[in-house]
């Protein structure tokens, strides 16, 4: 190699690791921005009103105030809210990503009229804001249906697809699996379902984690929805609880961070254990059309 190409190659390293650098520097300062909220809620949870008034403030409790999610707990019903919470979330979660998984094989490998048109209307209802619907649905659910102060004008929705981007993320997945293998089934003596299950299934789990990874957090977070549709105390979820929570307590910010932290745990641990599938999934969503 000559001195001029060496030279250059060198350059154009030296710019590679500057641009790496520049990029790590980044990426820590925007994990910074999202996880240090995170903290500060954490750390208001452990301190006492008087410190968490303090300036300049406080980074580290000087004493960790455990005692604060114990005196929380006797007003935040957390055990209650987070049972009915479950109820709403667990039938969802599964309604949703099995009727997901059939209408993504449908839109995949199936032939029937209309097709295009239909994924067409799915993809595209994704663009309606939440509030276009929810007057109509609750004329439907309250006046029609007469279901009032119940949880199935949550939980059926999600039995008829589990909505419209998870239908969209399945069967952008199945796209990716060869149709060869359903050729080679089919040859065998295979059906439709029987393929579906044994071939497509297994090799869409990571999908399949995604949407119910999606549904979950959806739920948990869906304050709107379960005040409209949630009268009583008795089935009062998580979310309406840490609102009616905070209105109660005003200026005590130690026991509203401490109801908070136990809100949003759960949808943390869920998301870090399937963090990876929730990544693999998204990334390949769009591999193929």
């Amino acid at each position: 190699m000559k001195r001029g190409e060496k030279s250059i190659f060198k350059s154009r390293k030296r710019k590679e690791r500057i641009a790496s650098v520049i990029t790590f520097i980044v990426v820590v300062f925007m994990a910074f921005l999202v996880v240090f909220p995170i903290y500060w809620i954490f750390r208001t949870s452990l301190m006492s009103n008087a410190e968490i008034y303090k300036y300049p403030p406080i980074f580290i409790p000087n004493k960790f105030r455990i005692s604060n999610y114990v005196e929380t707990l006797k007003v935040f019903e957390f055990w209650k809210y987070f049972k009915n919470t479950m109820t709403i979330i667990v039938p969802s979660v599964i309604g949703g990503t099995m009727t997901a998984t059939l209408c993504g094989y449908a839109f995949a490998r199936l032939r029937f009229r209309g097709k295009k048109f239909i994924f067409s209307l799915c993809v595209g209802s994704m663009l309606l804001p939440n509030m276009v619907t929810l007057i109509p649905l609750y004329i439907m659910w309250t006046n029609g249906l007469k279901i009032v102060d119940s949880y199935l004008p949550i939980i059926l929705p999600y039995f008829t697809g589990g909505g419209a981007f998870s239908i969209f993320l399945i069967r952008q997945f199945i796209m990716t699996i060869p149709r060869e293998l359903d050729e080679a089934a089919t040859i065998d003596g295979a059906g439709k379902f029987r393929i579906l299950t044994n071939i497509i299934i297994p090799a869409i789990k990571p999908a399949m984690i995604v949407v119910a990874l999606l549904i979950f957090i959806g739920l948990w977070n869906d304050l709107l929805q379960q005040t409209v549709y949630i009268n009583s105390k008795e089935k009062t979820t998580i979310a309406i609880g840490l609102t009616n929570f905070r209105g109660a307590l005003k200026a005590d910010w130690s026991k509203t961070m401490a109801a908070t932290c136990m809100s949003f745990a759960p949808g943390v641990i869920f998301y870090i254990i399937g963090q990876k599938y929730f990544v693999e999934g998204i990334v390949m969503t769009g591999m193929k059309n």
